[in-house]
């Protein structure tokens, strides 16, 4: 007898632990982004611009390059713990 039309098989339903990882996925990669625009981006691409402004006697893009970069990426995983507890508590992941 054949499935009714209106039935999915398993492997096509979204269970929770495949929203969770796409959730993480998502939050991984948008903090992968953020980094690699300040750590290359700030530090490497658009120093010539960034330049015109100084942080205390040192001009931004070398602020960047040398401090602003390790700054962004401790700020960055500060923000990934946060996100990722608020999304272990929404999908009910316990450690």
């Amino acid at each position: 007898m054949p499935a009714p039309v209106d039935e999915q098989p398993a492997a096509a339903k979204a269970s929770p632990n495949v929203a969770y990882w796409r959730a993480n996925l998502v939050v991984i990669v948008i903090m992968m982004l953020i980094w690699a625009v300040v750590s290359f981006g700030c530090s490497v691409f658009f120093v010539e611009p960034l330049n015109a402004w100084h942080v205390g006697s040192l001009p931004l893009g070398f602020w960047f390059g040398h401090q602003g970069a390790m700054y962004v990426f401790v700020v960055l995983v500060f923000a990934y713990a946060l996100i990722m507890d608020q999304l272990d508590k929404k999908y009910g992941v316990k450690e």
